[in-house]
C-alpha cells in the first residue's frame, strides 16, 4: 500500500502496520506455486498455539516436496509438449514431402504408376490433404460418364420439384408422385443435412456448405430415383464436398454409391446384404476367434454394428481426419477396406468388448469413443489378414454366394415338388 494509506490506517486503528517478514521471505524463494499449499510455511494467528520446532521442520519439508513435485510436472509436461512439437512438425514434413511426390511424380503419370508397390505404401500412410480429392476421384473413377452438364440438368429438375413440393400442401396431392420422390422430399433431405457433422457448423441452414450439400443430395435423388434418398448419404456427401468442387463431388459422390456394396446396402437389398455379413464372419473368426465366440454366445451379428458403418463409409462413426485415411484406402483397395477397418476396429477394442454383455457391446459399437487414433487403429488394421486358407476376399464372397444360392435352391418348395 501507498505510504498516505499506511498513515491513514494507523491513525484510524492505532496500531502499526508493517510489511510482513513471511512474505519477504516468501519473496527469496526460486519457485513458488500459486496455491494454498504455500500457505503451510505461514505462522499461526497469535491467538492460535505457536508452531513447535519440529511441526515447523515437517512443514518446511513438506512444502519443498510439494515444489520439487510441482517442478518434476513442469519439466515432464514440458518434455511432452516438445515431443508433441516435434511430432507435428515431422507429420508435417512427412505430408509436404509426400504432397510434392503425388503432384509431380505420381499424378502426372496416375494408370503407370496407381498400382505400383511404392505409391501403394505411400498411399497407406494416408494421402496430403491438397491432393486428397484428386486421388480419390481418380481412383473411384467415373463408370457412369456423369459431366458437369449432367449434374446441373439433375439439379434444375431436383429445384423444380422442391418447387412444386412447396408450393403444395401436400405431397400427396400430386398425382404420379412415387415412393422415391416421396423420400427425395425437401423436407427429409433438410432434416438430414441438420444431423450433418453438427460439431463443424458448416452444413448446417446458414453454413458455408448448406446449400452446396442440399443440391447434391437433391440432384442424386433426380438421377437415381430408383434409389432415391436414403440417410446416410449426407455423410458420404458432406466428406465429398470438403475435398472436391461441387460438380466433381457430385461425379464422384454417384459413382461411390453405384459400386456393389454400396448399391446393395443403400437399396437395402437384404439377400446380398447377409452375404457380404457372411464374408465379414468368415473373417472374423479366422481373425479374432474368441471375440467371434463371444459375439457367437450372445447371437450378436455383424448388422447391429456394421450397417452404420458401412452405410456412412465410417464417416459417421470415426473422427472425421481418421474417417478421411480410411477413405484413402478405400479408394486404394475397394469394398474390402471397409470390412477390414471393421475387423481393425473390433480388433483394438477386444479386450475391451470380450468383457461386456450384448446391451454394451450394442452400445459401445453404435458410439465409438471420441480418442480413438490413427496410429492405433491403422496398426490394428495392419494385423488383420484378409485371407482365409487360400482365399482372399472376392474368393470367398463368390463362395458364400454360391452357397446361398445352392441352399435357397435346395429349400425351395417349388422344386422340391
Amino acid at each position: 500500500m501507498p505510504p498516505s494509506v499506511f498513515q491513514e490506517y494507523e491513525a484510524r486503528t492505532g496500531r502499526t502496520c508493517k510489511p510482513s517478514t513471511q512474505a519477504s521471505r516468501c519473496k527469496n524463494f526460486e519457485f513458488e506455486p500459486l496455491s494454498t499449499t504455500a500457505l503451510i510455511l505461514e505462522d499461526r494467528p497469535s491467538n492460535l498455539p505457536a508452531k513447535s520446532v519440529e511441526e515447523a521442520l515437517r512443514h518446511r519439508q513438506e512444502y519443498d516436496e510439494m515444489v520439487a513435485e510441482a517442478k518434476k510436472r513442469e519439466i515432464k509436461e514440458a518434455h511432452k509438449r516438445k515431443r508433441m512439437m516435434k511430432e507435428r512438425f515431422k507429420q508435417e514434413e512427412n505430408i509436404a514431402n509426400a504432397m510434392v511426390i503425388w503432384i509431380n511424380e505420381i499424378l502426372p503419370n496416375w494408370e503407370v504408376m496407381r498400382s505400383t508397390r511404392r505409391v501403394r505404401e505411400l498411399w497407406w500412410q494416408g494421402l496430403p490433404p491438397s491432393v486428397r480429392g484428386k486421388v480419390w476421384s481418380l481412383a473411384v473413377g467415373n463408370e457412369l460418364n456423369i459431366t458437369p452438364e449432367l449434374y446441373e440438368i439433375f439439379l434444375s429438375r431436383a429445384k423444380e420439384r422442391w418447387k412444386i413440393f412447396s408450393e403444395t400442401s401436400s405431397e400427396n396431392d400430386i398425382e404420379g408422385v412415387s415412393v422415391a420422390d416421396r423420400e427425395a422430399s425437401l423436407e427429409l433431405i433438410k432434416l438430414d443435412i441438420s444431423r450433418t457433422f453438427p460439431s463443424l457448423f458448416i452444413f448446417q441452414k446458414g453454413g458455408p456448405y448448406h446449400d452446396v450439400l442440399h443440391s447434391i443430395l437433391g440432384a442424386y435423388t433426380c438421377y437415381r430415383p430408383d434409389v432415391g434418398y436414403v440417410q446416410g448419404m449426407s455423410f458420404i456427401a458432406a466428406v465429398l464436398i470438403l475435398n472436391l468442387e461441387e460438380a466433381d463431388a457430385f461425379i464422384a459422390f454417384a459413382n461411390l454409391l453405384n459400386k456393389p456394396c454400396q448399391l446393395a446396402f443403400f437399396r437395402v437389398d437384404h439377400s446380398v446384404m447377409l452375404k457380404y455379413f457372411a464374408t465379414f464372419e468368415v473373417f472374423f473368426e479366422e481373425n479374432l476367434s474368441k471375440l467371434f465366440l463371444h459375439f457367437k454366445s450372445y447371437s450378436l451379428t455383424p448388422d447391429i454394428y456394421l450397417i452404420d458403418w458401412i452405410f456412412t463409409l465410417y464417416s459417421k462413426s470415426l473422427p472425421l481426419d481418421l474417417a478421411c485415411r480410411v477413405w484413402d484406402v478405400f479408394c486404394r483397395d475397394g469394398e474390402e477396406f471397409l470390412f477390414r477397418t471393421g475387423l481393425g476396429i473390433l480388433r483394438l477394442y477386444e479386450d475391451i468388448l470380450l468383457q461386456m454383455d450384448f446391451i454394451h457391446i450394442a452400445q459401445f459399437l453404435t458410439k465409438l469413443p471420441e480418442d480413438i487414433t490413427s496410429e492405433k487403429l491403422f496398426s490394428c488394421i495392419a494385423a488383420i489378414q484378409m485371407q482365409n486358407s487360400t482365399k482372399k476376399w472376392t474368393q470367398v464372397f463368390t463362395s458364400v454366394m454360391k452357397d446361398i444360392k445352392e441352399g435357397e435352391k435346395n429349400s425351395s418348395p417349388a422344386l422340391k415338388s
